[in-house]
């Protein structure tokens, strides 16, 4: 690790001067000869990332994997226990066929039954949304090696705890197979167009993150639901823009101030079919994001926020007789987190099996910390403490009172697993190796597999137990060591600075192969920003397309800013209702301090990024102006009122309270002050970031005499890419465009030509 101030300078260039002869060597390795290659290297550098499809089953005492056999060339899924290192078939679709067809059988994923002596799979998927689709589910038996219908033409199903049945939802009911009587039963008959039960509107899915609408009860006699009315909420509408008359797809999405859908909890007795509606009530406008069973029979816990998202409430009903109580209310100055799409947490409140207790990640201190309250709501514990934040819960333990986490605690540019019990005794560090970790825990605690890597090391795979000793190391990686051996690579360094305001950003630099400290290089900002994300880990970079720009001279540098998660509150929270004012100035004091550094030419910086690393880029570039020479922008937000309203309230606050700062978050208001180039890059199929948001910012920038660049991708969706084609030629695109505007170089301006212009 490198850090990189004024008073290291000195020790820089030593440090270049005496790395010469090894440089020497690094030039002899072959770069990338196209950005087709540099593409493909990345599978090279991200390497094997261990068991594929990795599910614990028998409670944890094994896990089942994907892998493809070496000698039949087949995919197939096996099974491994961790005790005895037995090794197992479990599945292999050879010979099978889908029932009463000839079609040879072929799955997209599947599921235990909790029996794990069944797996129930889904096939022929046909996507919707960005994590739901239609499907059509069959259920294998491992003793007799039948496959049976289950459920077709479904956007989610699953087995019943108790294996008796699968339950599923379709056309926006709810039904339930019983495999004894073989008798499919619908529970609910009153979907429309503009009603429906057991799956979410397009804004819940995308912003609370979850793609089932439905929870079976652990005695599998109830089935707890979501159920939305949308008819009051305006339509978008988009379209490829494909065939001889355009065809729009309209999609119901409420902007900011919009109507939302009504939104309700059933629950219904799967056997007499009785419905009961639960309510919570609340009044007005208010969202229900999460439903949790616990371990009291009949009892569900639902949680419900304001429209603002900074007023939580969790309550638990009875749910055969509808009664409910206030168990626990949240409030925040200014939002409430429930999960965090970025860092892969789903819940940030736990109800373990067996106990009637339940666990709660705050931030109230200031950092978010693991708090144990009873089923009557009161403050038993807190569990964790420090001036750190707690990322995840990754398992519970009750009858050791053992919980295991994530945390921060060593370094915010690292994720660690510890071990606690539920009093706040006894915590220790699990995870040995520095670096950013990913755990996968068996239900019973006992075994974990850990994926991990660092700055120098390739990820890891290993698979562990919580007694501190590794049962075996399931992934080396050997050949991306290999590949770094026997390729030009430049690896991630870490360092910090501090602004002028006097806080310190850690950030990530790559730096040009090969690299030569007397020499002057252009910079490529390439970022996100948006809040409660994390850029910047001390992890290994995979990326062909880092790499491929710092063989093409080019220094590549990351910046975990303001609004960033694992910095604690204060840090992530000073973005609440003025979005892009703290992201762009602190991307400007880090070209600024770059701009200090002796191999840095401070008149080529480029900024860089994709949705809101697009806002963040188009922002910077209109109120930090003269700043950064090129811009690239895909996919932006422009204006924060053409944004889902879900996510932009969470964060801006409602319209009506914060007019002043959706005023100074919208790119048009400073449309003026554009200097530079600035790539525009947008996909009219987009449901994420609607294309008038580019459209509204052309316009404003016409109108102010300011011309910028504009590449259209009629299909492609978010991102703008939707074929590997389509993916290549856009890197062609930003390499052209960075060549050209930020290095000057026009002497090949066509991106039709086979190969582009290969390493120096």
């Amino acid at each position: 690790m490198k850090f990189f101030t004024r008073t290291s300078r000195s020790l820089v260039v030593l440090v270049g001067i005496t790395l010469v002869p090894f440089l020497t060597d690094a030039q002899q390795k072959p770069g990338f000869k196209d950005i087709k290659e540099a593409m493909q290297a990345t599978r090279e550098l991200f390497g094997k990332a261990g068991p594929g499809s990795l599910n614990w089953i028998d409670n944890g005492n094994l896990y089942s994997y994907i892998t493809t056999n070496d000698s039949t060339k087949r995919e197939e899924i096996r099974s491994f226990d961790p005790k005895t290192g037995r090794d197992q078939l479990v599945f292999d679709a050879d010979g099978l066929k889908f029932p009463d067809t000839a079609q040879a059988f072929s799955y997209r994923s599947f599921q235990w039954a909790h029996d794990s002596k069944h797996i129930m799979f889904e096939t022929h998927f046909r996507k919707i949304y960005r994590r739901s689709g239609i499907s059509d589910y069959y259920v294998y038996s491992l003793a007799d090696k039948s496959l049976k219908v289950a459920a077709k033409n479904a956007r989610t199903a699953e087995l019943s705890p108790d294996g008796s049945m699968v339950g599923y939802e379709r056309g926006g009911n709810m039904f339930v197979y019983d495999f004894a009587t073989k008798k499919e039963t619908q529970l609910t008959n009153d979907a429309t167009k503009e009603i429906f039960n057991g799956h979410y509107d397009w804004v819940y899915e995308e912003e609370f993150g979850q793609p089932q609408a439905w929870n079976w009860s652990p005695d599998s006699k109830y089935m707890a639901f979501w159920q939305f009315a949308e008819s009051d909420v305006p339509i978008i509408q988009i379209s490829t823009f494909e065939g001889d008359h355009n065809k729009w797809e309209k999609i119901p999405i409420p902007q900011v101030g919009d109507p939302n859908p009504k939104v309700k909890i059933g629950v219904i007795d799967v056997k007499t079919g009785k419905r009961l509606w639960l309510d919570t009530g609340e009044k007005g406008d208010f969202y229900i994001p999460r439903i949790y069973w616990t371990s009291d029979p009949n009892t569900l816990a639902v949680m419900t926020l304001n429209r603002s998202q900074n007023d939580m409430k969790l309550f638990f009903f009875n749910v055969k007789t509808g009664d409910r109580k206030l168990v626990m209310e949240e409030k925040n100055d200014t939002w409430v987190a429930i999960f965090n799409f970025y860092t892969g947490v789903n819940n940030m409140i736990y109800f373990p099996k067996g106990i009637r207790e339940f666990f709660w990640v705050s931030d109230r201190s200031g950092y978010y910390q693991i708090y144990r309250y009873s089923y009557d709501g009161k403050l038993i514990d807190r569990v964790t403490n420090g001036d750190w934040d707690v990322i995840n819960v990754v398992g519970i333990n009750p009858s050791d009172k053992t919980i295991y986490y994530t945390s921060a605690e060593a370094s915010p540019l690292e994720v660690e697993l510890y071990s606690i019990k539920f009093n706040g005794k006894d915590e220790r560090r699990l995870s040995p190796a520095a670096g950013f970790h990913q755990f996968d825990m068996s239900p019973n605690c006992m075994y974990y597999v850990d994926s991990y890597s660092s700055i120098n090391e390739p990820r890891q795979v290993e698979l562990w137990g919580t007694d501190g000793k590794m049962v075996k190391k399931l992934e080396a990686n050997e050949s991306v060591t290999k590949y770094i051996d026997t390729h030009e690579y430049s690896p991630r360094e870490l360092f910090s600075f501090v602004t002028s305001d006097g806080q310190k950003l850690d950030c990530s630099m790559i730096k040009p192969v090969p690299f030569d400290s007397t020499e002057k290089y252009p910079v490529v900002l390439a970022i996100y920003g948006g809040p409660e994300s994390h850029m910047v880990y001390n992890s290994f970079d995979f990326s062909g397309w880092d790499q491929w720009l710092a063989q093409h001279g080019y220094i590549v540098v990351d910046v975990n800013n303001r609004g960033i998660a694992n910095y604690g509150s204060k840090f992530e929270k000073i973005v609440y209702k003025k979005l892009g004012y703290w992201e762009s100035h602190d991307f400007a004091e880090t070209a600024h301090y770059l701009a200090t550094l002796p191999y840095v030419n401070p008149k080529e910086m480029a900024i860089m990024g994709t949705s809101y690393g697009g806002y963040s880029t188009v922002y910077t570039m209109l109120t930090h102006p003269g700043v950064f020479k090129v811009g690239i922008a895909n996919s932006p937000v422009t204006d924060w009122k053409l944004y889902d309203d879900i996510y932009t309230e969470r964060y801006m606050g409602l319209l009506s309270d914060n007019e002043g700062g959706y005023k100074a978050s919208d790119c048009m208001t400073y449309a003026d002050s554009l200097k530079g180039n600035l790539l525009l890059v947008h996909s009219m199929d987009d449901d994420n970031v609607h294309p008038i948001n580019t459209m509204h910012l052309l316009t404003a920038l016409t109108n102010a005499g300011k011309a910028v660049s504009l590449v259209i991708f009629p299909p492609g969706a978010h991102g703008a890419v939707y074929s590997q084609t389509s993916g290549l030629l856009l890197m062609r695109i930003y390499n052209q465009y960075l060549q050209i505007h930020l290095k000057g170089d026009f002497d090949d301006m066509n991106l039709n030509r086979p190969s582009e212009t290969t390493a120096h």
